[in-house]
């Protein structure tokens, strides 16, 4: 991902964020405050033709340094693209990269209505934790108001600390 996927990049999110099943945000950040939000290796974009068509990148969970091997997946595909193969392309990549790294916990958070989603992660080792019942409620669109429930889902590495 490069400063120049920056458009691209957030009108995926924005994309995604209209289906209402991806995120809590109600609109994409400035490309400033989502740079900051995300670490700056991990992050990787999916490409048809010379066009962005999906994206994966990684925030941190916690400041503390204990914590420095976890980090969170954000993961989102055109709709256009669906079912071609995309996100399990950019797993793949995001898995190998954030292991080379040093990362040995992935962790997410999923509404249970993104089965799609939820396959994904599922597809590359990550497993159900737990169900997060009513942890926030929608501010926008046709849910707003409404409590959410998410599907907590981990991938333990096998690869990275296991010392």
């Amino acid at each position: 991902m490069q400063t120049e996927d920056a458009d691209a990049v957030l009108r995926i999110y924005q994309e995604g964020i209209d289906t209402e099943n991806a995120t809590f945000t109600a609109k994409a950040s400035e490309w400033s405050d989502w740079n900051q939000s995300h670490l700056p290796n991990c992050r990787i974009v999916a490409t048809i033709d010379s066009i962005v068509v999906g994206w994966a990148a990684l925030s941190g969970v916690s400041s503390r340094c204990v914590y420095d091997g976890v980090a969170e997946v954000s993961i989102y595909v055109s709709p256009s693209v669906l079912g071609k193969g995309i996100g399990s392309m950019l797993m793949k990549a995001l898995v190998k990269e954030s292991e080379e790294s040093g990362i040995w916990m992935l962790q997410a958070s999923i509404f249970p209505e993104n089965e799609g989603s939820i396959a994904l992660h599922r597809k590359f080792g990550f497993r159900i934790v737990g169900m997060r019942k009513k942890i926030a409620r929608m501010n926008y669109g046709k849910m707003n108001g409404t409590w959410r429930d998410v599907a907590f889902v981990e991938r333990r590495s096998s690869i990275v600390g296991l010392d």
